[in-house]
């Protein structure tokens, strides 16, 4: 038996069409909140099967996620040079305060260094460590050729050590007649002092000596009746010219 395909008017619709319609009527229920009620199974087949993908939902939030994650790493990564620039600044500057610290101490030593030597350099002290004044400036008699003693005496053993009583330059080491073996010093401030009868001496002329610096030994050469040290104080090299020997070493801080 035959049958004939509906046409024109009468013809069903076809599936495509009616997909659309069900979509069409989902969405419109859907729009009204009671889609969960009444969507047809394979509509909601259909619906169930399409992946959360689809949505883009999942995408979105992975790259949301990722990003926050990366502007935290680097947040932390600024924050942590920040902070090491800052600690790395901070000790820069405690070393540079320490360094210039180092410096000033230093330079303080050195100052005080080398005031300690000027005043060393500059001071006076008796000729023998620990002496005192067996005879005195001008004391008169018939020992001296010209009346009276032009010096002091200081007493002294044979072989005690006879030094320079400031700084100074030697003018003359060697023999001086009635002095015997004896050494001039041409002092820094342009005095002059006499060191006689010494048994030897220890310098030369032209030598430069420090306060306390050793130029001879003592002894009793020349004019004299024993170990001693003639001491005089001068305002030149030559004989006569001498000044009060005590009063030239007070003057000059030494205990006498």
């Amino acid at each position: 038996m035959a049958f004939t395909r509906a046409t024109g008017k009468h013809r069903g619709p076809s599936r495509m069409a009616r997909r659309s319609v069900g979509i069409a009527g989902a969405a419109t229920l859907a729009t009204t909140g009671v889609i969960g009620t009444l969507a047809s199974p394979a509509l909601a087949a259909e619906t169930d099967n399409r992946s959360v993908e689809d949505t883009g939902l999942t995408k979105v939030i992975t790259e949301d996620s990722l990003a926050d994650r990366l502007n935290a790493q680097a947040a932390a990564q600024e924050q942590e040079a920040f902070e090491a620039a800052a600690k790395a600044k901070a000790q820069a500057e405690a070393k540079r305060k320490a360094e210039a610290r180092a410096k000033e101490i230093r330079e303080a030593e050195q100052r005080a260094a080398r005031e300690a030597e000027r005043r060393r350099l500059n001071s006076f002290q008796l000729p023998v460590a620990g002496s005192y004044v067996s005879t005195g400036y001008q004391t008169g008699g018939s020992l001296w050729s010209s009346g009276s003693h032009s010096g002091v005496d200081f007493h002294a053993a044979y072989g005690s050590s006879v030094v320079s009583v400031g700084s100074g330059t030697v003018v003359e080491a060697g023999w001086g007649g009635a002095y015997g073996n004896n050494v001039v010093i041409r002092m820094n401030d342009g005095t002059y002092t006499q060191y006689g009868h010494l048994s030897s001496i220890g310098v030369y002329v032209g030598q430069t000596v420090e306060p306390g610096e050793r130029i001879g030994i003592s002894g009793s050469t020349g004019n004299s009746t024993g170990p001693h040290l003639h001491f005089e104080a001068r305002t030149t090299a030559e004989y006569g010219s001498d000044i009060n020997p005590v009063a030239y070493l007070r003057a000059r801080g030494v205990n006498v």
